[in-house]
């Protein structure tokens, strides 16, 4: 309680509220030229510091300024994950697209199938397990830019044939070791010194496509699970909605959205690991507002006719 007064106190000064008061109270005392009015003033103006901060109408003020702050800032977090999301469903090609579409069709049948079972969960803007879908397909659009990127990738590697490049290289170092073998026998020469500087800069390149291939193989084992965590979030959500369908209890609809959730922190975590792509990790912003999984879709213009329709004439014949 103290330390919450001690904060009134200080929103206190910075308020416009107190400027006012100073001004009543010091500042009319000073404006008299007489000591009467300033002692009175000076005294008011101590008495109001002391207990003005602490009456109801100032907390309520100071309360409602936190909360429309706090407020602003939600929305600035909310508006920019939203614009950050948007980015990246739009960067995907349209196949992706469509797939990430396709689910969340899924995840907007287990809404209506909520809202038509008043057993299952209500389809509220605060529902924490209506906002774990939002959560669960932030992970799919995840995974479907970690995809693209990674199929990116090892498209153009592959265009190089690293494996055969590495071996290559190894077959040179090992051609050339033997070169450089023959010429210490036959004692030093500028040629041996040209050799072996040749084979340090032929081993350097071999390192470095030992790396590239390494990569390539590492990319390879990522773009598998990555294809089997989107799957298996894929079936889930699905299963989700068959709950949702046949299903008229809330708790077993809960406990199976949960379970599904909590096998998102063990992808989270993998995701989060991978440095190349950290860009594409981070969780939801923490706000009780729903982000939903995808922008509203904008109401269809009506379509103008290109000339004016004409209406028939009572009574006239059809051709």
């Amino acid at each position: 309680m103290e330390a919450q007064s001690r904060n009134y106190h200080r929103e206190f000064l910075k308020s416009p509220h107190h400027g006012v008061f100073g001004f009543l109270t010091l500042g009319l005392g000073f404006m008299s030229g007489a000591w009467l009015p300033l002692i009175a003033g000076g005294t008011l103006y101590a008495l109001g510091w002391i207990y003005l901060p602490d009456l109801g109408f100032f907390r309520r003020w100071v309360d409602r300024r936190a909360e429309t702050a706090r407020q602003a800032e939600e929305a600035r977090k909310v508006a920019a994950f939203v614009q950050r999301r948007e980015a990246l469903l739009a960067s995907l090609s349209p196949s992706r697209r469509e797939r990430y579409r396709l689910l969340a069709d899924v995840c907007r049948d287990i809404e209506s199938a909520s809202t038509d079972n008043p057993f299952a969960i209500a389809t509220t803007a605060g529902d924490p397990r209506l906002r774990k879908l939002d959560e669960l397909m932030w992970t799919q659009l995840r995974l479907l830019g970690i995809e693209e990127s990674l199929e990116r990738f090892l498209e153009i590697e592959r265009l190089e044939n690293l494996p055969t490049l590495v071996a290559d290289g190894e077959a040179e170092v090992g051609q050339l070791g033997l070169e450089i073998e023959t010429l210490k026998a036959q004692g030093p020469s500028p040629l041996l010194d040209t050799k072996q500087r040749y084979l340090s800069s032929r081993l350097e390149r071999l390192e470095v496509l030992r790396k590239r291939q390494q990569r390539l193989e590492q990319a390879q084992a990522n773009l598998a699970l990555v294809r089997s965590e989107q799957e298996r979030l894929d079936q889930q959500i699905k299963l989700i909605r068959a709950d949702a369908v046949a299903r008229k209890n809330a708790d077993a609809l809960s406990a199976r959205i949960d379970a599904t959730v909590e096998h998102l922190d063990q992808t989270n975590k993998w995701l989060a690991e991978m440095d190349e792509f950290k860009d594409l990790a981070g969780d939801l912003p923490p706000t009780e507002t729903r982000l939903g999984y995808e922008s509203p879709v904008p109401p269809r213009l009506p379509q103008h006719e290109t000339g004016p329709r004409t209406r028939p004439v009572a009574g006239a014949r059809q051709r």
